[in-house]
């Protein structure tokens, strides 16, 4: 069965990937939810009501946990490893017009990475218990970030 996210909609534009990379990324370890699927994902995480989700932190990453414990958010940076890499326009509601990939929060992007600020729940050894993710279970996890310095949504643009 072919995905329909990744075909291309009218109006839409891919271009063709500049073969080799620019930098690395170690994956530190693997994110946890109830969601198999990308149908399944919600569009954003709820911080207050989702799902308790796990982050498993890899060894030997595991030290660099020590202090997360006090923090009440996390920014976490993922990266959404199913997602095309191509897209530069896209039409996401099957509209007559398309727009930019870097104007929407799409998951195809040149470098899938996805963040999201939640709430932490817990520390329990390597893995770190929070609420407000919205990716699928095993996705992989680039870097884990105490809040401060993330904007908020929460946020007016004009009170920024």
């Amino acid at each position: 069965m072919t995905d329909t996210r990744d075909v291309l909609r009218p109006y839409e534009a891919s271009v063709t990937s500049p073969g080799a990379f620019d930098a690395g990324v170690w994956f530190i370890g693997r994110i946890r939810t109830p969601w198999t699927t990308r149908d399944e994902c919600p569009k954003r995480g709820d911080a207050a009501h989702g799902p308790e989700c796990g982050i498993e932190i890899a060894d030997p990453w595991v030290p660099a946990l020590d202090g997360v414990a006090e923090k009440e958010r996390l920014q976490v940076l993922y990266w959404m490893h199913l997602s095309r890499r191509d897209a530069v326009r896209q039409n996401p509601h099957f509209t007559e017009n398309a727009v930019g990939t870097f104007s929407i929060r799409s998951p195809l992007r040149p470098n899938p990475i996805a963040s999201s600020v939640v709430r932490l729940v817990a520390v329990e050894g390597n893995t770190v218990i929070v609420r407000g993710l919205d990716c699928i279970d095993g996705t992989p996890l680039i870097d884990l970030k105490p809040e401060f310095g993330a904007i908020s949504c929460d946020i007016p643009p004009q009170a920024r």
